[in-house]
């Protein structure tokens, strides 16, 4: 038996356990879900902020939260993200003694992405670019840093390209939670164009694989259910 159908028998067993109005919520939520946008968050640090984050993500349909920890540790508030950590992928860069950022960035280099840090200062020696005009023709991952600082030098540098949020006041940049926002506001309105003809969307390998994840996460004991459910189908 292959992996897919394997996976889609155990979709169908745990399908009995979840309800059908979630059973529905999932699968519509899933038609909307894109890796073709990720986030990642280089050291952020205060829990408000990062959670905030993760709400936007979850809301706008960005299944991928990358969050490197070089320096400060991730903390989510459960009373800020609103259960959304539950529904996303969180890939977690914090080896001690080691170039987190680096590691982070290969990884989503050997995946396909363009690397594209959020930075206001637009006099360096590659393209910047709003969401308006941020090239879509490959999967973007966006990178944002911390609260005060912003991305360190080593994100900036091995960023294919820049992206900027117009502002108009005196204040020199934007909230983090804020950025993200208004980012993702514009590139998943562009995504969602007729021009992209849903190529942004996720494959039907990777929908049944995160409807598997998503019921393994709200059944209870699914691990004591699929382990009867195998020796129930073992020869006797």
């Amino acid at each position: 038996m292959s992996e897919a159908d394997r996976a889609s028998e155990l979709i169908d067993f745990l399908g009995d356990f979840v309800t059908e109005n979630k059973r529905g919520k999932i699968a519509e939520v899933l038609a909307d879900r894109t890796d073709y946008v990720a986030v990642v968050l280089e050291d952020i640090y205060q829990p408000h902020n990062a959670s905030a984050v993760l709400r936007t993500c979850e809301c706008y349909g960005v299944q991928n939260v990358h969050i490197v920890e070089n320096r400060n540790s991730y903390r989510v508030n459960p009373q800020v993200a609103m259960g959304s950590s539950k529904w996303l992928d969180l890939h977690r860069y914090r080896e001690p003694e080691r170039d987190n950022t680096a590691e982070c960035l290969a990884a989503l280099r050997e995946q396909g992405y363009r690397i594209v840090a959020t930075s206001p200062d637009t006099e360096q020696d590659r393209a910047s670019h709003t969401p308006v005009d941020l090239p879509l023709d490959r999967p973007v991952a966006i990178l944002y840093g911390t609260e005060e600082q912003g991305l360190t030098a080593d994100a900036l540098a091995a960023a294919d390209c820049y992206l900027r949020l117009p502002q108009y006041g005196f204040t020199q940049s934007y909230n983090i939670s804020v950025s993200v926002a208004i980012t993702l506001t514009t590139l998943m309105a562009r995504l969602r164009a007729a021009e992209f003809k849903g190529e942004w969307r996720l494959s039907e390998e990777r929908r049944r694989a995160l409807t598997l994840a998503f019921y393994r996460r709200i059944v209870t004991r699914h691990e004591a259910l699929e382990r009867r459910y195998h020796e129930a189908l073992e020869p006797s």
